[in-house]
């Protein structure tokens, strides 16, 4: 088993590996922090899974899933993230991604994923799964389902209390452009404020409560 793993915290890459260790032993391990090096090793090795962060610095996650799906389309990605997956997993589902895992879930569960994507079939929470076969036509009809995926990532940055600077500096965009997003998103959700925007986001189940920072103005 080759197992690539793709995240900006290397004490995480590091408990990841270990986990998996346990259930794969004699697996062989890649990893990177950014999606710049992320890409540059996989489209040079083969690899039976990329276990991905959706949220690294430099470009959205989204797009590079898109992207694997082009260059690397046998490729099966697990994509982690601190997002709630009710709103996260099926927008990485339909760019490409063969499973979902939220960072808190259990070692076990961790296991389960990385050898159902090595499968070749997808993954995804029995929570998931009911949200995916029951009401999707009342989710697609949402405000925010009208979010590009650049935008929804913005409005998750904002909420976690980052500053236009700060997520212009971690998505390699100038501030004009992040305040060009911020204005789309807040129209779009037919927003006021930003107090409104991390009301709305908790209410909608679209960020975790405990990610969410005091908010600063912007």
């Amino acid at each position: 088993m080759r197992i690539f793993i793709a995240d900006d915290h290397a004490l995480l890459r590091g408990g990841l590996k270990q986990i998996l260790t346990l259930e794969f032993p004699g697996a062989i391990f890649g990893e990177a922090g950014t999606y710049l090096e992320t890409m540059a090793q996989v489209d040079k090795e083969p690899w039976d899974v990329l276990v991905l962060d959706i949220f690294m610095p430099g470009r959205s996650g989204l797009d590079v899933l898109r992207e694997l799906e082009v260059i690397k389309p046998e490729l099966p990605v697990l994509v982690l993230s601190s997002a709630p997956e009710e709103q996260m997993a099926p927008r990485v589902l339909r760019a490409g991604a063969a499973g979902y895992l939220n960072k808190r879930a259990a070692p076990e569960e961790l296991a389960r994923a990385v050898k159902k994507v090595a499968a070749r079939e997808t993954y995804a929470s029995a929570k998931l799964g009911e949200k995916l076969a029951g009401d999707l036509a009342h989710a697609f009809t949402a405000l925010h389902e009208q979010l590009s995926d650049r935008e929804f990532q913005v409005m998750q940055m904002l909420v976690a209390g980052k500053c236009v600077k700060e997520i212009a500096a971690e998505l390699a965009l100038s501030p004009k452009t992040v305040s060009t997003f911020h204005a789309r998103l807040m129209r779009k959700l037919g927003l006021q404020c930003d107090v409104e925007l991390v009301r709305y986001a908790l209410d909608h189940n679209l960020v975790d409560e405990s990610y969410v920072l005091p908010h600063s103005p912007h």
